[in-house]
């Protein structure tokens, strides 16, 4: 019986330094050191004992004097696969085309599935599989059932020097395994190839994905190390990464990425996160994550869970991270409260006036999806476009509006007359001065929670009374609320959100979506014309033009903008770094906390206070990993419990009674 006190946190995150060292191939590598792992039962049979361990990322390195080089036609080895399921026959597959001859056992019949690929299979009986002597013993089961398989193997049917080989994506775990049930006289290697058949076939093969590995035991003659190596190199022969490094390490990088990477695959997969009109790539990005964890069991995640001795860390430095963020967007909530309430601050009311009824909120079921068809207008309508906040927003969009021929006028707080004048635009230090020149477009770049103090501040007698406003904001409902509110009625509204920025559409904005919702349009031709003419410059650049209702657009948001930004503040908290075991997914993850790093905190706190689904969003999310902390815990107080009581169902009685079996 494996016991579970090694749950308990005690390793720092992250604790290895990089340092480059220089291995003894000519390649250059990467080297993590470790702390070593001393276990009684192995320490004088690794294959160097009393190592400092390091990791290398390199080409795999093989010994001079071995007689079969990678490049080489390999040495044929006879591999017997424990474990016949999706995951053994896909390593079959590529073990069959490199020339080695496979036999199979597994608790389900593939012997169909065998056949196919050109394995013997063997039904029921592991001592006819074992009397073939196979060079390799490759263990291809699952986390939970591996320790009653080695229960149950023959191992005097096996020659004596047989190399077991695992592929359990945890490592600590299955070390300790193999060396407590396996006899001495046969090697180890635990290896961990980061992708299966899902990352291989959107990859288009095993090229440039990772493979880790550790010699747990290899005996020092020849053929033991050259069939070790043999083993190894079929993996690089199809291009993986090949990284050596202890079983300690991997467990406590993989608890950073590979569990942290599950753990919000299952919270996503929770919320039901679905396709919206408005995708951006980040959302898209998790939506793809979701997809992929709904590929795996609950019993794999369960696995890395309970037999990785980090992840209870990790699960807790999440939970702290989420509470941290809540905080911070109550407390900020908070503050405008106070505020309101003590000191006359401004509030955020909708507006008095009869609205009509057109204009009322809509949620998704009840409308259609409505792409805005550009049509090719050879006579272009130049604007005249006033924007006032002319920070790096308003100078991205500028550049295209100039690009295409409009005149382009400028206001904002901060004195950018030379970033104006290398763009081509007319920068005005005064308002007034600025809408004197009677700008067919006032277009606001300004933050969420600077808009209704500026809006308040425009001195809208200097315009023409026909003029069109229009934003850009994260969040429609409270701009447009704020626009009819506070704009005269012979002014036209037009609410906009391109879902793209400077860094997204630096290398253009064709297919990238633009969200548009027509407010107020008055209904002659001139007006009409002119709210086309603005469209058609998003239009014109290629964007996928997305027309729905700022309600609509918000309830959509909330799911994906608001979310995708949850997750990547969360995980901002982490301090996560990239790692030699990195995912595919967890590479998506970094990846998207790069990108959230780079926005103001006073954007995702606007996101959270002006639409009004966020909260709602919020304690989804919430409830989603609180649902999944209670699935882990549960699974383990029932494994505790069949430890200290069996199945005595007399106990269980009295402990459902007493209500002591909560989670079972």
């Amino acid at each position: 019986m494996i016991s579970h006190s090694h749950l308990l946190p005690h390793n720092s995150f992250f604790s290895s330094k990089l340092r480059l060292t220089k291995p003894f191939h000519a390649s250059p590598s990467f080297s993590f050191p470790s702390s070593s792992i001393s276990m009684s039962s192995s320490s004088s049979l690794h294959h160097t004992p009393n190592r400092t361990t390091t990791t290398t990322i390199s080409p795999l390195s093989v010994a001079l004097s071995d007689p079969n080089p990678p490049n080489s036609t390999p040495t044929p080895l006879r591999i017997a696969i424990l474990g016949f399921g999706n995951y053994g026959q896909f390593l079959a597959e590529t073990l069959i085309s490199q020339g080695h001859t496979l036999l199979a056992h597994s608790r389900s019949d593939h012997s169909a599935a065998a056949s196919r690929l050109g394995v013997s299979f063997f039904t029921t009986n592991l001592h006819d599989l074992c009397e073939h002597h196979p060079d390799v013993l490759l263990l291809c089961t699952s986390i939970l059932s591996t320790e009653n398989l080695l229960k149950t193997l023959p191992f005097q049917r096996l020659l004596r020097n047989t190399l077991f080989v695992d592929v359990l994506s945890v490592k600590e775990f299955a070390k300790t395994l193999l060396l407590q049930y396996i006899p001495q006289d046969f090697d180890v290697l635990c290896t961990h190839p980061m992708f299966g058949p899902q990352s291989v076939s959107s990859n288009h093969g095993w090229r440039g994905l990772r493979f880790v590995y550790d010699k747990v035991r290899i005996r020092g003659d020849r053929s033991r190390i050259s069939r070790c190596e043999s083993f190894l190199g079929v993996f690089e022969r199809e291009g993986c990464e090949m990284v050596e490094m202890s079983c300690a390490d991997h467990d406590r990088y993989a608890a950073g990425s590979q569990f942290i990477t599950h753990t919000v695959g299952r919270v996503l997969e929770m919320l039901k996160m679905q396709s919206t009109p408005i995708n951006t790539k980040g959302y898209e990005a998790l939506l793809g994550l979701a997809e992929n964890t709904r590929g795996d069991s609950f019993d794999l995640y369960y696995g890395l869970f309970v037999y990785n001795n980090n992840s209870l860390e990790m699960l807790e430095r999440m939970d702290l991270a989420f509470e941290s963020l809540r905080k911070e967007l109550f407390a900020r909530l908070h503050g405008v409260v106070r505020k309101q309430l003590f000191e006359g601050g401004e509030t955020h009311k909708a507006p008095h006036q009869h609205i009509d009824a057109s204009l009322d909120m809509i949620r998704s079921k009840d409308v259609a999806d409505i792409k805005y068809e550009y049509k090719v207008n050879d006579s272009l309508r130049l604007l005249k476009i006033g924007i006032v906040g002319f920070g790096n927003f308003g100078q991205f969009l500028a550049k295209t509006m100039v690009k295409q021929g409009h005149t382009v006028l400028a206001y904002s707080r901060t004195d950018y007359t030379d970033a104006a004048a290398k763009l081509g635009v007319s920068y005005f230090s005064d308002l007034d001065d600025l809408f004197e020149e009677h700008p067919e477009v006032v277009l606001l770049c300004t933050s969420i929670l600077s808009t209704g103090k500026v809006l308040k501040s425009l001195p809208f007698q200097r315009l023409k009374r026909s003029t069109l406003f229009v934003d850009v904001l994260s969040v429609k409902e409270f701009p447009r609320n704020s626009f009819l509110q506070t704009l005269p009625q012979d002014f036209d509204i037009l609410c906009t959100h391109p879902m793209f920025g400077p860094e997204s559409g630096k290398n253009g904005w064709n297919g990238l979506s633009f969200v548009f919702d027509k407010v107020r349009i008055g209904m002659d031709d001139r007006r009409t014309s002119r709210c086309d003419s603005f469209l058609d410059i998003f239009a014109r650049e290629g964007c996928s033009m997305v027309e729905m209702s700022c309600a609509e657009h918000d309830w959509h948001a909330a799911g994906s903008q608001f979310i995708t930004h949850t997750v990547g503040r969360v995980l901002e908290k982490l301090s996560l770094e990239s790692t030699p075991v990195d995912t595919k997914g967890y590479e998506t993850l970094l990846k998207l906390v790069e990108n959230t790093a780079g926005d103001s905190f006073d954007l995702y706190y606007g996101l959270f206070l002006y639409n009004p689904n966020a909260m709602e969003q919020l304690e989804r999310f919430g409830f989603a990993f609180e649902s999944l902390k209670k699935q882990l815990f549960g699974r383990l107080h029932s494994l505790l419990h069949k430890q200290l009581f069996g199945n005595d169902k007399e106990t269980q009685v009295m402990l459902e009674t007493t209500g002591l079996s909560t989670f079972r």
